[in-house]
């Protein structure tokens, strides 16, 4: 039974070409229903570097978890990641399955859902926009309610510029009481 996995995508090198192209390789999970708007926020690393550029989508699969995540490692190798013992080095392009329905799993290699998505504004944001309503599988809160959480004090600016260069059809239209300041 198919369903709706959650995948976010962030860059900081080159990254309005590798965010387009990791969109495109997504249809390798399933059907690519929406992208979320794309957002420049600055890279968390305590060293200088680009902001990232950074996105959601949502995409419907019947693809187990650990299946996604091996698609999506394989899919940055493609596009030039370099994995180093430095989390928060410079990267052509992150992938993360951030959820997958209302699964809950922890392993060694996945954890779902991402515990980043409590806290990290780029994560939260974009999420919200593709599903407002859906739950989140442990804190049962609507993504909107999460999302409106951490956008106060959030440093996002909407790139409209490079969400244009996806393929129409992948556009979500926004609801305001997601993304509403107050």
């Amino acid at each position: 039974m198919p369903e709706q996995a959650f995948i976010s995508l962030g860059s900081n090198i080159e990254p309005e070409m590798h965010l387009l192209r990791a969109g495109l390789f997504l249809a390798a999970i399933g059907r690519v229903e929406a992208v979320s708007m794309v957002y420049q926020n600055p890279a968390l690393s305590a060293s200088p570097q680009a902001d990232f550029l950074n996105a959601a989508a949502r995409v419907e699969t019947e693809l187990q978890p650990l299946e996604i995540r091996a698609i999506l490692r394989g899919i940055e190798e493609v596009l030039g990641r370099v994995r180093s013992a430095d989390k928060y080095a410079p990267r052509t392009i992150d992938l993360d399955l951030c959820m997958l329905g209302d699964w809950v799993l922890e392993s060694d290699l996945l954890t779902l859902p991402d515990p980043e998505m409590l806290s990290r504004a780029f994560l939260a944001i974009p999420m919200a926009e593709l599903a407002p309503d859906i739950l989140h599988p442990i804190t049962h809160e609507p993504l909107q309610k999460i999302a409106a959480r951490l956008r106060r004090g959030a440093k996002l600016i909407e790139r409209p510029d490079v969400r244009e260069r996806f393929p129409l059809p992948f556009w979500i239209s926004r609801s305001k009481s997601a993304f509403d300041r107050n």
